[in-house]
């Protein structure tokens, strides 16, 4: 393994710094806004982003957020105790929960989604600065 430059680690700092400024943002807004924890926020994104008309399993979600089985069933609990989402067992595996959004977590994943679109799209650039870097 090549060792890093000190421009590497400048790089590898200044996406760092980069990602953390917008998470701080995300999680801000997520609080303020709509009372939803950063996990919660992404697992409405994930079953919305889901090519899946009967959404997305509680197996998918916990890959999808990189979590234990029992926290994106947790995650979910709270979704649906909010009426964001709604949980069926599955038509062929009734071991299956399948994950969808309501009308209402249509609408909030739709609202908080193009705030952090316009966000993203505003750091953008200094991001793809930061990651070339450490292309070369």
């Amino acid at each position: 393994m090549t060792p890093l430059r000190p421009d590497d680690y400048e790089a590898l700092a200044e996406l760092r710094y980069l990602g953390r400024k917008f998470l701080r943002f995300s999680k801000d807004l997520l609080r303020a806004n709509a009372g939803l924890n950063p996990e919660q926020y992404e697992a409405l994104l994930a079953v919305k982003a889901s090519s899946s008309e009967k959404g997305v399993t509680i197996s998918q979600l916990s890959e999808r957020l990189q979590v234990k089985h029992h926290s994106a069933v947790n995650i979910v609990d709270r979704l649906v105790e909010r009426k964001l989402v709604t949980r069926a067992a599955g038509e062929t595996d009734r071991r299956q929960r399948h994950v969808a959004l309501t009308a209402k977590g249509e609408k909030l994943i739709a609202e908080l989604a193009a705030v952090h679109w316009h966000e993203l799209r505003n750091r953008s650039g200094d991001m793809i600065t930061a990651l070339e870097r450490l292309r070369t």
